[in-house]
């Protein structure tokens, strides 16, 4: 009876009073999911008005397989709906790691652990200087995975300094890459000492198994001019030696063996939060360690393929502000994760951070491959983007005007994507009664970090030059500094106040004189004499003749 109304409504009105009933019937589908399930196998992070009453709604652990992507305005709450789900998963017992440029969310985590999981919580702190936690992306990788360590590494750099990057900078950094990468010990600050050091490279280089690789080194750079070798290394090493000078990721890239096992760390459920605060460690620091945290991230889930699907466990990646870390190679963990089970959350503010120039590899791995959208309030230019995931339920117009914590959701059901409904934030968690931050703290540091004299001391003795010593205490003024000696000038016995006698010289033998037979004496060739006697006399001048030759012409010019 009540649609049979709806033909004398206006077109505007009867639109939406469709969506209306169509976004109850959703929610009314949501209600009965989350209570039809395990409540342990759901993540509760928002809320819908069911019949009146105000309802908590979440995902189920096989749908967030099929990953998450939250996308809004700052201050909207999307790291608050980050937050509370982080906290049901610590509180669940679950494997989850933070990755946060902020440092905000990673310090707030810290307060919401309890007693029983203080041991499992590992907190990567680049800005605690005293107590540097090591991290290798090299270490100990696996020949089948190589190339995807490298090209992963390449893709940050490429990130970072998209404007100097080159098609020759990329050959010769993998081809430096793949070498460090057969040598357990090896770090990233090997890429410099393999570029500049020659005696270092041709070590390297004779160890090498990989006989492409090992043929770059030997018939094509060891034959490269003077010239053409220092512009083809410059962009490497000037860019590279920019994090290798600064002592907080030298500390931490610089230790061969990593801290933290991370395929251990996802097979023991750990808690795994890294506070990469852009305000403490800066930008580029902050998104170099957080971009080589996710790759290695990713090839640890990558090899639990030595293991049966149904014994693998999921562990959940929250990334906050993730256009920090999302490079190209960031698509293949948004398409291949789901198979290792491991589960990716990501927020951001804007679309438009996911591609660079006309670069939209990013962008279309995100919404070509999550199962779940949450949108909370966004710029027009997105809002008609999203628009075609959420209608025609709510147009563009919708999504620039929804309210503080309010949000629209494609929720993924039993592997099906819901159709798009109206929902709103939970709350920020209230903080317990007793917080065990110190406590974490103290222990992340006395299990996982080396002190920064240690550390120094191993890098400094690895890496470093020694300069000469000097000859004088450099520490005295100089007008009272003594004038050296002749010990110390020639290194002879002598004392400056009175000089030794001079030796007596030995005679020297005479040079070894070879006699040569004498030369031959020269002989000359005379020179033909010239016969003169024929040659006609000049005949003499009259000189009375001539005055009067002269003085006959005076005359007749003269008339």
């Amino acid at each position: 009876m009540f649609l049979l109304g709806i033909e004398s409504i206006p077109s505007s009105s009867r639109l939406e009073i469709v969506v209306k009933i169509e976004a109850f019937n959703w929610e009314r589908r949501v209600f009965r999911h989350c209570f039809m399930a395990n409540i342990e196998d759901i993540n509760f992070f928002g809320i819908v008005n069911f019949r009146g009453q105000t309802k908590k709604f979440g995902i189920k652990t096989d749908d967030r397989r099929r990953h998450m992507y939250v996308v809004g305005k700052t201050g909207m709450g999307k790291t608050t709906m980050l937050e509370n789900m982080i906290i049901s998963d610590i509180r669940a017992g679950n494997g989850v790691a933070v990755v946060d440029p902020h440092g905000d969310l990673a310090e707030k985590i810290l307060d919401f652990v309890p007693k029983e999981r203080i041991k499992d919580v590992v907190y990567f702190n680049p800005s605690d200087i005293e107590f540097p936690i090591a991290f290798n992306p090299l270490e100990k990788v696996t020949n089948e995975f190589r190339h995807l360590v490298a090209s992963g590494i390449m893709g940050v750099f490429k990130k970072i300094w998209p404007d100097v990057w080159s098609a020759r900078m990329e050959y010769i950094l993998n081809n430096a890459l793949l070498t460090l990468l057969e040598f357990p010990e090896s770090t990233i600050l090997g890429v410099m000492r393999l570029l500049s050091d020659k005696d270092y490279r041709k070590k390297l280089v004779d160890q090498l198994q990989d006989p492409v690789i090992k043929s770059f080194w030997v018939n094509e750079f060891a034959r490269y001019a003077q010239k053409f070798e220092t512009e083809a290394t410059a962009a490497i090493q000037n860019k590279i030696g920019q994090f290798v000078a600064n002592p907080l990721v030298r500390n931490i890239l610089g230790q061969p063996r990593s801290a933290l096992n991370l395929r251990k760390a996802m097979d023991d459920k750990k808690i795994l939060i890294f506070n990469l605060s852009k305000g403490k460690i800066g930008e580029d620091n902050s998104a170099l360690l957080g971009s080589l945290v996710i790759t290695k991230l990713q090839l640890a889930a990558m090899s639990r393929v030595d293991i049966p699907e149904s014994e693998r466990k999921d562990f959940y990646l929250y990334v906050d502000e993730f256009q920090n870390f999302a490079t190209d190679s960031f698509a293949n963990i948004l398409s291949e994760a789901r198979k290792y089970k491991l589960c990716l959350i990501l927020a951001h503010q804007y679309i438009r951070q996911l591609t660079h120039d006309l670069n939209t590899k990013v962008r279309d791995a995100v919404f070509g491959n999550v199962g779940t959208i949450v949108s909370f309030r966004v710029g027009a230019e997105d809002a008609e983007f999203l628009e075609k995931e959420l209608t025609p339920e709510f147009l563009a117009t919708d999504i620039v005007n929804l309210p503080k914590a309010g949000a629209y959701v494609k929720l993924m059901i039993d592997g099906v994507a819901s159709r798009p409904f109206s929902a709103n934030g939970i709350g920020p968690a209230t903080p317990p009664k007793e917080s065990y931050r110190e406590e974490i703290i103290q222990h992340s540091r006395s299990k996982y970090s080396t002190p920064l004299e240690e550390v120094s001391k191993k890098i400094a003795s690895e890496w470093a030059i020694k300069p000469p010593e000097p000859q004088f205490d450099i520490s005295r003024p100089s007008y009272n500094r003594p004038r050296p000696t002749f010990t110390q000038n020639y290194g002879e016995a002598r004392s400056a106040e009175r000089p030794a006698e001079r030796p007596i010289e030995k005679p020297v033998e005479p040079p070894l004189r070879v006699s040569l037979p004498p030369r031959p004496p020269r002989q000359e060739k005379p020179y033909p004499r010239q016969d003169f006697s024929a040659a006609k006399p000049k005949p003499a001048v009259n000189i009375d003749e001539l005055r009067q030759a002269l003085d006959e012409s005076l005359k007749k010019n003269q008339k």
